[in-house]
């Protein structure tokens, strides 16, 4: 399936869906090669900007954010082709909403208070001086 029409799917689900759908899309794009604790700590970012409220107050708002998550830096004709691993964003997903409903003290937290990634590959401007987290090929920053 073809992003853009994904995303566009997601205009017509039920909020909880359309949620889970916007974070296993950004998990697969953005960290599907990654370990289940990579993927875990992406989702994670952009569950923490959501409740912050900076880049919109759902989990689709923010991951489609202008320039902040690969659904807005990837071409909208890109085909989601591996199955396996968008079944395994989408369980991944699922399982970080509802680590993110408990309350604050029983959530697991893997990359406390980071609300950016960025691949290990580069280091953005807002990254330096910025104490992190890496697991597999991202670092995890505190920003805000």
């Amino acid at each position: 399936m073809k992003l853009s029409m994904l995303l566009w799917l997601t205009t017509l689900m039920p909020q909880p869906v359309a949620d889970q759908a916007c974070l296993a899309t950004t998990v697969y794009l953005e960290a599907r090669s990654e370990p289940v604790l990579g993927q875990l700590a992406v989702a994670e970012v952009a569950l923490r900007r959501r409740d912050r409220g900076h880049y919109g107050n759902t989990v689709c708002e923010v991951v489609t954010a202008p320039h902040q998550f690969a659904t807005t830096t990837t071409p909208g004709s890109f085909e989601l082709t591996n199955l396996d691993a968008f079944a395994k964003a989408w369980r991944i997903a699922g399982n970080s909403i509802h680590n993110w409903e408990l309350p604050v003290a029983q959530r697991h937290i893997l990359v406390p208070r980071a609300d950016h990634f960025a691949t290990t590959a580069i280091s953005p401007v807002w990254s330096h001086n910025r104490p992190s987290v890496t697991i597999g090929d991202h670092a995890f920053y505190a920003v805000n």
